[in-house]
């Protein structure tokens, strides 16, 4: 598992050119019908940073990983990965791995197929690797198993596994402890650490606080479809966030810890 730090030479396009950043989005908005879902939200995310995103439901967390994701499009604002505006050409988007809610796999297909399919459109027709992925979260002898036949566990560990096949240097990971067993929670710590050394950057949401912080190099609180708060040095402690949340939810002064 690597980075484009220790893979290519990254072409033209996948050079870093936003000051370093990953990340950059200003005045981000989104509705659906009358119900408007992001209202202006700004975020920069330097390059090799670990950020959990909290908030309570509805506040923009999903929407806003889709949107990075490219699987959904802003109505106003403006988005930048690695210093080039969304859509952006398919290098891009070849950038990013995704780990959703929803795990997009094909229940028909066995696990190993499920791979080879996401594999050629990522343009990574290596079954070796697949099958050393497959390895890494569990499943080796699940491979030609219908995923249909998987547990919830079983179905975001392959979702891992697919997230990593093409090398992304941006993974969004959108409540990846929802569901987990055991086994899982081990292997997705273990990944993220990996992903970590290997300079990738991440973006995570979650409703557990002491999980996503022990992840993190920032966390930041969505509220209202705006950040309403993000550490600025390092990240709170799982009670600290606690109250900050409340705070916020409340509309009460937050903490001064890490705003």
């Amino acid at each position: 598992m690597a980075c484009v730090a220790s893979r290519r030479a990254p072409a033209i396009e996948d050079v870093v050119t936003d000051g370093g950043k990953a990340v950059a989005v200003r005045g981000l908005e989104r509705r659906f019908g009358t119900l408007r879902v992001l209202r202006g939200l700004d975020l920069e995310v330097a390059a090799g940073d670990t950020v959990a995103i909290f908030g309570s439901n509805g506040a923009g967390k999903t929407t806003f990983l889709r949107i990075l994701a490219g699987l959904l499009s802003p109505d106003r604002g403006e988005v930048s990965l690695f210093g080039t505006p969304l859509p952006g050409p398919a290098s891009l988007r070849r950038r990013i791995g995704v780990v959703a809610h929803d795990s997009y796999l094909y229940g028909d297909l066995t696990a190993a197929e499920n791979l080879d399919y996401y594999g050629r459109l990522y343009g990574v027709a290596d079954g070796d690797r697949s099958l050393s992925l497959l390895e890494r979260v569990s499943l080796a002898d699940a491979a030609d198993r219908p995923v249909r036949t998987f547990s919830r566990g079983m179905l975001q560990r392959l979702a891992l596994a697919r997230a990593m096949l093409h090398e992304p240097d941006l993974v969004l990971f959108d409540e990846p402890f929802s569901g987990l067993d055991p086994t899982g929670a081990t292997l997705l710590f273990e990944t993220l650490d990996e992903l970590k050394r290997a300079g990738c950057t991440i973006l995570l949401t979650t409703h557990d606080f002491a999980r996503g912080l022990g992840c993190a190099d920032r966390a930041v609180m969505l509220h209202g479809g705006r950040v309403a708060w993000q550490s600025r040095d390092g990240v709170p402690t799982a009670a600290e966030m606690a109250e900050i949340f409340s705070a916020v939810v409340q509309g009460r002064p937050v903490p001064e810890r890490g705003n």
